[in-house]
């Protein structure tokens, strides 16, 4: 009888250990494809943006007035802005794809510039048309490699996974169609001859590096570092480990790893090895049940940029996920908001534990600098409002356009139909900058 029972438990849990690994395989299998159709749809809309960027700049040779040729150019710079989304979509980060990357950014940055001037008194000069013949030449040799990719993928039913799988592999020769197609492309792009982008044209520049270049101050040792950073999470007597962030990043840093034993947690930073400067941080642990305010929350993180000196800054959103607060703060600069100087906190709402703390942006921007007075009226930005919108709040802030260039603006806050806007209005011309529509409070659904 026992003997019975205990085969039939058996034979039960075989049944369910088996039924368990089928589910894991059929989850498994699913991400993968996810992940696979993905990875197709992105190779495929950056094949289709590279065709369109090239007869779009064809078309712009064709055209000689402002009306045709700024939406002309206008379009050219959204189709490199959509190749440089869907390329960044491609697991290509372990391959030199450099090149191309910035290509796309100066055609992009270079129509945009002539999109936005205003061609009826400054119409575009001999060497600009120049530029434009040399990228529209150039676009068609990508557009023809491109196409041969294509054409390997869809005839040998080429799979993206593979390619992330040889690229991950450290055996060599590397042998993959379409990591080649690629190399080829890029080796391509980096043989061009260099055009004439115009004097104010900016470099592509990753964040790491932008950030590397603005770091200030002694070198520390990773002693240093660990002194740092327990000082900044309020801890003594704490295990600690510190390493060097190694060469995967522009700037040179210290990971220190805290055990904290109170909420059984540990607890990561970053801490630049040029003046010490905690970068960023995260807290990996359970939260639990909310027992605090996300005003609470809020005061907790201004209370930490008191304590380690980050003065001038003005707490300007906060959001809650769960049981999460998360504050940004930008630089309050003579009672105007330096948006380019950012830092966002993390907190706990079920203790007040600092969780999270990012401040690279505020490191890479901030400085001291002269913010000027408003070229026009706070009431003659409203007149390049929307009539619809009512305003609520108003601010003047710095932020950045799209240039990359740091602009002073009238900011307001207002709502049409229930909806909620942010719009920034250049104050020295009454253009339009930004629009962004701010997200609603998200319903809570309970379960019945």
């Amino acid at each position: 009888m026992v003997r019975t029972i205990l085969l039939a438990i058996l034979g039960v849990a075989v049944v369910s250990t088996a039924f368990w690994g089928y589910q894991e395989h059929q989850e498994k299998n699913s991400i993968l494809i996810k992940a696979e159709n993905n990875y197709q749809r992105a190779f495929h809309d950056l094949t289709y943006n590279l065709d369109q960027l090239h007869d779009e700049i064809g078309a712009t040779l064709a055209m000689n007035t402002k009306n045709q040729l700024s939406p002309s150019l206008a379009d050219v710079w959204r189709l490199t802005s959509m190749a440089q989304l869907n390329l960044g979509q491609l697991p290509l980060t372990l391959m030199p794809f450099s090149k191309t990357e910035e290509y796309l950014f100066k055609v992009g940055n270079f129509s945009y510039r002539n999109a936005i001037r205003d061609l009826e008194n400054e119409p575009l000069s001999e060497s600009e048309y120049e530029t434009l013949q040399s990228l529209y030449e150039q676009s068609g040799e990508i557009q023809r490699e491109m196409r041969k990719v294509q054409s390997m993928v869809l005839d040998e039913n080429l799979r993206w996974m593979d390619v992330e799988l040889a690229l991950a592999s450290e055996d060599e020769p590397l042998n993959n169609a379409v990591v080649n197609g690629f190399h080829i492309v890029n080796e391509k792009v980096g043989g061009f001859s260099e055009v004439e982008w115009g004097a104010d044209m900016p470099q592509l520049q990753t964040n790491d590096e932008a950030l590397s270049e603005s770091l200030n101050g002694d070198e520390i040792t990773a002693e240093e570092a660990k002194e740092i950073a327990l000082k900044f999470c309020e801890l003594e007597n704490v295990e600690a480990e510190v390493e060097e962030t190694g060469d995967g990043l522009a700037y040179d840093a210290y990971t220190v790893m805290i055990n904290d034993p109170e909420h059984e947690a540990n607890i990561f930073m970053d801490i630049s090895k040029k003046g010490g400067h905690p970068i960023w941080l995260l807290q990996d642990r359970q939260i639990g049940e909310v027992s605090i305010s996300l005003n609470e929350a809020s005061d907790r993180a201004k209370e930490l940029l008191e304590k380690n000196d980050i003065n001038d800054m003005q707490l300007v959103d906060s959001k809650q996920y769960n049981a999460v607060g998360v504050f940004n703060f930008a630089y309050l600069k003579d009672n105007v908001r330096v948006y380019p100087d950012t830092i966002i906190i993390e907190v706990s709402l079920q203790d007040g534990e600092i969780i999270g703390y990012e401040a690279s942006a505020y490191l890479t921007n901030h400085r001291d600098r002269e913010v000027p007075e408003p070229a026009i009226t706070k009431e003659e930005a409203i007149e390049s409002l929307n009539p619809s919108l009512e305003v609520m709040e108003h601010h003047v802030a710095v932020i950045k356009n799209d240039l990359g260039e740091e602009v002073l603006t009238y900011e307001f806050f207002g709502v049409i139909n229930n909806d909620t806007y942010r719009i920034f209005i250049n104050a020295e011309n009454g253009h339009e900058e930004r629009v962004e529509k701010l997200d609603n409070a998200e319903p809570v659904y309970r379960s019945a």
